[in-house]
């Protein structure tokens, strides 16, 4: 039971929704015995790391499986004349609650959040500072958040220049770096057994999503949409995100390589479908405790 004992540097790569498989890989990673010393994140990535690293990531999953449908309308601000549909202040004030005031170099465990200049085009290491700040800034998928002003850089999604931010954690004094790859293509398929009441709560999530989607696309596009699943605006970006990140992803892992990688499928979910939250989490610990089992 070697494994059992390694000190873990973990990079979380961005993904969207597909990111609550984060919280799955870290539960079942603890469960088994390995130790956190680093994380490196990317969008999502960042988030559910940096909610690790200080210490709040259970209570933000117990927040985001218990949300309904009028706590989903409250916390949607959408804007569509400051640089994305969605503020994002809503959600980020939830999450400061929970969260506090918490600089990155005093966390207990070294962490980077990854984000993107976007007028310099230049990938950017979050290492010091505000951590909600540095987590706002790497989330802000293009034209979905708006961009987050840091020290006069207008920062974005670190997805967009690395998806998979494995160069951070380079130098860590760790044993082991271990990958968790949201756009994996040709992923195996899992049948995830989910509660009824997490059924139910998935589609009342969706109908209301539904709603305010309509709401939205209206304002681009007179055409209305009678289908969930239809390709729209929404839909045509988050596919475009995931054509990108593939690519970069491959020139990029041609210089560095995990010595564990974590695939999640790219369609195990859509990037906006956050109601699939209790899925893509028992995604994550099963496809986690298999890949574990292979390495021992």
């Amino acid at each position: 039971m070697k494994n059992k004992t390694k000190k873990v540097s973990l990079v979380l790569g961005s993904g969207g929704a597909r990111g609550y498989a984060h919280i799955g890989v870290i539960e079942e990673l603890e469960k088994n015995g390995y130790k956190i010393e680093s994380i490196s994140g990317a969008s999502m990535g960042a988030l559910i790391g940096g909610l690790y690293a200080c210490g709040k990531l259970q209570e933000y999953k117990e927040w985001v499986l218990g949300l309904d449908m009028l706590d989903i309308a409250k916390l949607l601000d959408f804007s569509f004349f400051t640089g994305g549909m969605i503020k994002g202040d809503k959600v980020f004030k939830k999450i400061k609650k929970i969260v506090g005031r918490v600089d990155i170099e005093n966390l207990p465990i070294k962490y980077t959040a990854v984000a993107t200049d976007l007028v310099k085009q230049k990938e950017v290491w979050m290492q010091k500072g505000d951590l909600l700040d540095a987590i706002r800034a790497s989330i802000a998928i293009p034209t979905i958040f708006t961009p987050k002003k840091i020290d006069n850089k207008y920062l974005i999604d670190g997805g967009v220049l690395d998806p998979l931010p494995i160069a951070p954690t380079i130098s860590d004094d760790t044993d082991i770096t271990i990958a968790v790859n949201l756009n994996a293509n040709n992923a195996k398929k899992y049948d995830i057994k989910i509660p009824k009441k997490e059924i139910e709560r998935e589609n009342r999530f969706k109908e209301i999503f539904f709603e305010l989607k309509e709401k939205a696309m209206n304002f681009f596009d007179n055409e209305s949409k009678s289908e969930f699943d239809e390709m729209n605006m929404f839909g045509i970006v988050g596919k475009t995100i995931d054509i990108m990140q593939n690519n970069i992803l491959e020139c990029k892992m041609a210089g560095y390589s995990p010595d564990i990688m974590i695939n999640i499928a790219n369609d195990a979910c859509d990037f906006y479908e956050f109601n699939k939250a209790y899925e893509m989490i028992e995604l994550g610990r099963i496809v986690t405790k298999e890949k574990l089992g292979e390495t021992e």
